[in-house]
């Protein structure tokens, strides 16, 4: 699925960038390999760039989530605000890298109940905070504790939730289109 672009953007490659737009994308080239379609429109104000690159290296180092832990917050939110663009990456990554099992992400990817119940409460929990927008009641947040997660998840689900702000907005704003590496996890 291709999303229309709600606003003419130009994006800010290799080629064009400069100062700070310049750094974020070579250092996102030397680390990916490659530059994700999605960061060349965040750098056209680098500190929109700079925001997402912190608060993602912040929720995977200190959210204290595991692997498929981390990419369910990611495609809950992803998907929860309607981002193709991150459904399709945070898919591929939860494939490919995390260990999501097939089961669950086609889940995560359906909206619906996880067979595995640790992910299952992480999706249900992320999801009732985006909702919400931070105001899940009390239910919510003791359901989250109860099945064995703490302050630290409870923070790093708003971490996530900033970070996937920044990407989510900007590519509903740009229209961004999936990248090569992402396409066999489109959403249809």
């Amino acid at each position: 699925m291709t999303r229309s672009p709600l606003l003419d953007m130009t994006p800010t490659t290799l080629d064009t960038a400069e100062g700070e737009a310049e750094k974020l994308l070579s250092g996102a080239k030397a680390n990916l390999g490659f530059v994700p379609n999605m960061y060349t429109y965040m750098a056209n104000l680098p500190g929109v760039l700079g925001g997402y690159l912190s608060t993602y290296k912040d929720f995977r180092e200190t959210a204290g989530f595991t692997p498929a832990e981390q990419e369910t917050v990611f495609l809950t939110i992803s998907r929860v605000n309607g981002c193709t663009y991150c459904t399709a990456a945070h898919s591929m990554i939860a494939d490919k890298k995390s260990g999501v099992p097939a089961d669950s992400l086609a889940a995560l990817r359906g909206g619906g109940d996880l067979p595995d119940p640790k992910l299952d409460a992480v999706a249900k929990f992320t999801e009732a905070m985006v909702i919400s927008r931070g105001n899940p009641g009390k239910n919510a947040v003791d359901a989250f504790l109860a099945a064995g997660y703490g302050e630290t998840q409870v923070l790093g689900v708003v971490l996530a939730i900033a970070c996937k702000t920044f990407s989510n907005y900007v590519n509903h704003l740009a229209g961004t289109p999936v990248d090569e590496v992402f396409a066999p996890y489109k959403v249809a």
